[in-house]
């Protein structure tokens, strides 16, 4: 017997939920639900004894109508699984997807947009047939699941190199959590983010870090690169079961050309290898570029690209065209809130 229930986000279920997915990471936890956005959050969960479907969804009103449509946290998200065998695989998602637009139809849902995770294959069996699926642009992965010395060798010949030459010049990684070393991080990233004229939406509040490094739902951890005890770079790293991920990273003005994150992220390979980590996700380029110097720089630590996708579907047609009859046609979706 299948079932449905809407779990909202202040329910110790939601996580206990997403961490008996088969694959999941920090953007499907509650925590990271309860930061990234000030609008209503739920999790819809699809299920039947063991296996389900849990997909976390944001919920924001259309203003001046009765209207709403779903989205995503900020990150890699999408829908969340656990099958036993394909047979009940297929029932479960023909159950999910009946079950899904009823929950659409009955709230007012007009479109769903979605940022899907290039970890997590099995998004794409569920969600096939359901809208749009949209490839953009590759991410870049380190398969710690392979002999470390395999991985060492997937490096660029010049990154080992580079990592020698930074070793000889006396800069060190450290795992830190002194108010100290924390405060040293912030203000680096934010020196970076006025380098590199990043948006608004950037500029997280100092409590962000402390509250992220020290919350419940999932292990945090700031790598610093240090030359003679000064921090110089730094970077958050989260880690969940299967899955480390790189998150916010800084590197100071004077130690810009150095690019001491490099060592910084073989000290975190290291350490995702020690913690029995299979992926240290490093995400992709600016704006999804697959070719722009912060993607290049991440694939000199490997060729293991994966596939970033959005997932775009409009439950209501008639009320979707409604809204959007006056804006000019474009590929953003949805179109009534270009």
């Amino acid at each position: 017997m299948f079932n449905f229930e809407v779990i909202q986000n202040n329910s110790p279920r939601w996580n206990e939920i997403v961490k008996q997915a088969k694959v999941f990471d920090f953007h499907h936890t509650s925590y990271f639900h309860q930061i990234d956005t000030d609008f209503d959050t739920q999790l819809l969960y699809f299920y039947s004894d063991n296996e389900f479907i849990a997909l976390p969804v944001v919920i924001r009103p259309i203003e001046g109508t009765k209207y709403a449509d779903l989205t995503s946290v900020y990150g890699y998200s999408g829908p969340l699984s656990y099958f036993n065998n394909d047979v009940s695989k297929n029932e479960l998602i023909h159950f999910f997807k009946t079950s899904f637009i009823d929950y659409c139809t009955q709230n007012n849902i007009i479109s769903v947009f979605s940022r899907l995770h290039p970890l997590i294959s099995e998004q794409k069996d569920i969600l096939d047939g359901l809208g749009e699926i949209l490839d953009l642009n590759k991410t870049v992965s380190i398969d710690l699941t392979i002999d470390q010395v395999e991985q060492r060798q997937a490096y660029r010949k010049s990154l080992k190199s580079e990592l020698n030459q930074l070793r000889r010049k006396e800069i060190i990684v450290e795992s830190v959590s002194t108010p100290h070393d924390i405060d040293a991080f912030i203000a680096i990233y934010y020196e970076t983010m006025d380098r590199v004229s990043a948006s608004p939406n950037y500029y997280f509040s100092k409590k962000y870090f402390y509250d992220f490094l020290n919350n419940d739902d999932f292990q945090a951890r700031l790598l610093v690169a240090k030359n003679n005890d000064k921090v110089i770079a730094g970077a958050i790293f989260t880690h969940t079961d299967k899955i480390m991920q790189y998150h916010l990273a800084g590197t100071t003005e004077e130690y810009i050309k150095d690019t001491p994150m490099k060592l910084i992220l073989d000290e975190a390979r290291l350490v995702g290898n020690e913690s029995s980590a299979e992926s240290l996700h490093l995400g992709g380029g600016v704006g999804g570029s697959d070719d722009d110097s912060l993607f290049k720089f991440k694939s000199a630590f490997s060729k293991n690209f994966k596939q970033f996708s959005v997932w775009k579907y409009i439950v209501n047609t008639e009320v979707y065209d409604q809204l959007s009859k006056d804006k000019e046609h474009s590929n953003f979706f949805p179109l009534y809130r270009s």
